[in-house]
């Protein structure tokens, strides 16, 4: 506790509050992420492939929505006012979803989607506006924050699972509500301390930036009902998100095309090539709450030392391996820097994708070593793609985040984090359609689906390792690519105080 309290009382003003907010805000998703399948499939009975299928359009509006957040943060409402509507939103969606019925389902969930998709592009903003760009602080951050977010996730699949043994879901989504109004108390406590650092809207003269406000009222108070309709057409939305972030990936390149400054457009076009690398490793991270939970559920023997793992449990292997994992590989590569290793970007990326690919490709050896009559797996095998799978997202979640400040132009900074997001969300519909392919659990026991698992597994895992070499290949070209500003242009490191307007707004 001392070592924390001392990288909290040394830490950048602002970060340490919303290493905090991130605990809280992440609960409430931690929830429905972890517990929206079995929801769906135990109390709505919903057919798994229905349920596959809502679960990856789930992602992709989680994660889509927030090319909005980076859009209105900043531009049309400062980034704490965002982050707070988007509370009171997430709040509202679980009151509603906990009343039980499919028809209430959608309508909560558009709620509840629309906030979160909005409020975690503003955390990330906010918490990236409080360093240069050339600050190395700024990586270390970020992985104490990563490290936050999944202690909220641990609370949050941790409180799922005890429920889940009931399957009291009405009580389930009010403790989902709680972490949301934490969240929501503590931005309101420290609102000067999360004033936004130099954005477009801090410039405005005040009637423009009331008319700014009322418009990003407006669009919010659209998205709401627009999520509501298209939740309810889970293929046709899926083919139109695709579409839709293939056009964002359009768009940023004609602006790397057109940018005149050099060092910019060739940053841009390597945030484009990371970005489409990424896409394999979240498309099989996003199966977690999906098909790999129902594969976990029927197919693993889930008793530990004589108690039963419930599903939701098992997430906690990641936020374990985040929540521990993150300090100290923070440390281990300040400690490699600081020997004059090069551990650059471009190689993390390689070797997560290629640790993803090595995770999956567990289970279909722990398939092959099932146990003869009940055809279960033994838990070990799922314990050690988890592992696998946690390893690489330390390698490029975070460090994702973090690329942002370092190769987008400050003007396109809030797009860019949002469309990096949005390729999560592409890649939550690409696991709805992988889980969507998992045998259906009531076709008999293990022992009939076992070989289509294994199939799938083995299949998405050497994919993942083929698109791992490829990036490791790409490496040298990509670090060409990749240019710092220089240190006359790059910024001080103290950051200009928040104007007035700001801190009004």
């Amino acid at each position: 506790m001392s070592f924390l309290q001392r990288r909290l009382a040394n830490a950048v003003p602002g970060t340490a509050t919303l290493f905090f907010i991130q605990i809280f805000c992440t609960l409430g998703f931690a929830v429905l992420y972890s517990s929206l399948v079995l929801y769906a499939t135990k109390h709505l009975h919903f057919a798994a492939r229905d349920a596959a299928v809502m679960m990856g359009v789930f992602g992709a509006f989680n994660y889509g929505l927030h090319l909005f957040g980076g859009y209105l943060g900043g531009r049309f409402m400062s980034n704490r006012n965002l982050f707070v509507v988007g509370m009171l939103l997430q709040i509202i969606g679980c009151a509603i979803i906990s009343l039980g019925s499919t028809a209430l389902l959608y309508g909560g969930l558009a709620f509840f989607l629309t906030g979160n998709g909005l409020n975690v592009t503003c955390v990330n903003m906010m918490l990236t506006q409080r360093f240069s760009p050339t600050d190395n602080r700024r990586e270390s951050a970020f992985l104490w924050n990563y490290a936050g977010m999944n202690i909220g996730f641990f609370v949050g699949f941790t409180g799922a699972g005890i429920f889940q043994i009931t399957e009291n879901y009405p009580a389930l989504f009010v403790f989902a509500a709680t972490g949301n109004v934490v969240a929501f108390g503590l931005a309101l406590f420290n609102w000067n301390t999360l004033a936004d650092i130099s954005t477009p809207l801090m410039t405005m003269p005040v009637r423009q930036w009331r008319l700014r406000l009322l418009g990003g009222a407006a669009i919010i108070a659209l998205i709401v009902p627009s999520v509501w309709l298209l939740l309810q057409h889970p293929v046709s939305t899926g083919a139109l998100i695709k579409g839709f972030a293939a056009v964002v990936f359009a768009i940023i390149g004609a602006l790397a095309l057109r940018n005149r400054d050099r060092r910019e457009r060739k940053n841009m076009f390597a945030y484009l090539i990371l970005a489409c690398g990424s896409l394999t490793f979240w498309a099989l991270y996003q199966m977690a709450p999906n098909g790999l939970q129902i594969f976990a559920e029927h197919n693993v023997d889930r008793m530990v030392l004589g108690v039963e793992i419930q599903p939701q449990w098992i997430q906690n292997i990641n936020c374990m391996v985040i929540v521990f994992g993150g300090p100290l590989l923070a440390a281990w590569f300040a400690r490699l820097r600081q020997r004059g290793w090069n551990i650059d970007i471009p190689k993390q990326f390689a070797a997560a994708v290629i640790l993803m690919g090595l995770g999956f490709l567990c289970l279909p050896l722990g398939i092959k070593l099932a146990d003869p009559v009940s055809g279960q797996s033994a838990f070990v095998w799922l314990f050690l793609s988890y592992v696998f799978q946690s390893v690489g997202e330390l390698l490029i979640s975070p460090i994702g985040y973090a690329m942002i400040g370092r190769l987008a132009p400050r003007q396109y900074q809030g797009s860019m984090m949002g469309a990096w997001m949005l390729v999560t969300g592409v890649a939550s519909l690409f696991a709805g359609d992988f889980s969507s392919m998992v045998p259906d659990p009531g076709a008999g026991s293990p022992l009939v689906s076992n070989a289509g698992y294994a199939a799938l597994f083995a299949s998405l895992g050497w994919g993942s390792v083929a698109v791992g070499v490829a990036l490791v290949l790409l490496v040298p070209f990509l670090n060409k690519l990749i240019q710092d500003a220089p240190a006359e242009t790059a910024g001080a490191a103290t950051l200009p105080p928040a104007t007035d307007l700001a801190k009004a707004a």
